[in-house]
């Protein structure tokens, strides 16, 4: 399993693309195997991670996540093989439909029918991003295209999943799939297994595996849950991200994220590990002063 960060500072509304470029400059000295950026309300984390891609040498770069449904699979993946050609073949796309009070009530577009949009999606922008062209006919999409874009190398796709039917989607038609706030349990019965089998029954590859969760190296337990209740509390309240916590049995966010001692913490570590996740992109917090530093250097020794 790989062990990568979250960008702490693609969130940050004051961020500068020279602040998202020192950060993963850092995370690259620090010898983690991948940066994940969110793609939120400022800076656009494609075209963040195309001048990353000039900057650094070894770092895998990865959008954790762009929503799809603004953005036409097209264009998406002309922007997806650019950032490729920049980064000389260490970036990888995560996309993922977003949330119905973005995509409806934020942008006014249509959230009907998420799964059915993300298969067809796919089936566009898959070809794409491998370098061919695109032909195909449905209900949503209609696209008969090609792109090329000289030194890109093929794009990994992963999709935010996180029911059964998305986790089946991904399965089929991409290349694995980036979960967030999905406890240890839910990726081990749930996440890893409906994703395996709906990959191995299309014939593709074993597919990437990325969980994302909150992690603080802290012996204050109960308070270092309290905190991250509070401050990830948005993401009990939205659908998709709720119903991994109920299958979870977690009351809030705070109980699916890694918290403890050196100990528990490797323990997690090896839980996520023996689940079947490949990529662990963990989002050090900090429940009191100094502890999302001291969570980074003991990451840094776990690797």
């Amino acid at each position: 399993m790989q062990i990568g960060l979250t960008s702490s500072v693609a969130g940050n509304p004051n961020a500068t693309l020279d602040d998202m470029v020192a950060e993963a400059k850092r995370i690259e000295e620090q010898g983690f195997a991948f940066i994940s950026v969110p793609n939120i309300f400022g800076l656009d984390a494609i075209t963040a991670l195309a001048v990353i891609g000039r900057e650094t040498e070894r770092i895998e770069l990865a959008t954790g996540v762009v929503p799809s449904p603004p953005r036409h699979p097209h264009a998406l993946a002309q922007q997806a093989l650019t950032a490729q050609a920049a980064a000389k073949g260490r970036f990888v796309l995560g996309i993922g439909l977003s949330h119905q009070i973005v995509i409806e009530t934020m942008l006014g577009l249509s959230y009907a029918k998420p799964a059915k949009q993300m298969r067809e999606y796919l089936q566009v922008l898959m070809p794409l991003v491998q370098g061919k062209p695109a032909a195909f006919e449905g209900d949503l999409y209609r696209v008969n295209a090609g792109l090329q874009v000289a030194g890109a190398e093929p794009v990994p796709v992963v999709v935010a999943a996180l029911g059964p039917l998305m986790l089946k989607v991904a399965g089929r038609f991409a290349d694995g799939t980036a979960t967030w706030m999905t406890g240890l349990q839910t990726l081990a019965s749930h996440t890893v297994p409906t994703i395996r089998a709906a990959a191995a029954e299309a014939g593709r590859p074993e597919p990437r595996i990325i969980g994302a969760l909150p992690v603080a190296l802290i012996s204050d337990v109960a308070k270092a849950r309290e905190v991250a209740n509070e401050s990830f509390q948005i993401y009990g309240t939205l659908p998709s991200y709720r119903a991994m916590l109920d299958r979870e049995g977690a009351a809030g966010p705070g109980d699916v994220a890694l918290v403890g001692d050196e100990a528990a913490l490797r323990k997690a570590l090896g839980q996520l590990r023996d689940a079947g996740v490949t990529h662990f992109a963990a989002a050090p917090f900090n429940p009191e002063q100094g502890a999302a530093q001291r969570t980074v250097e003991f990451l840094k020794s776990e690797l």
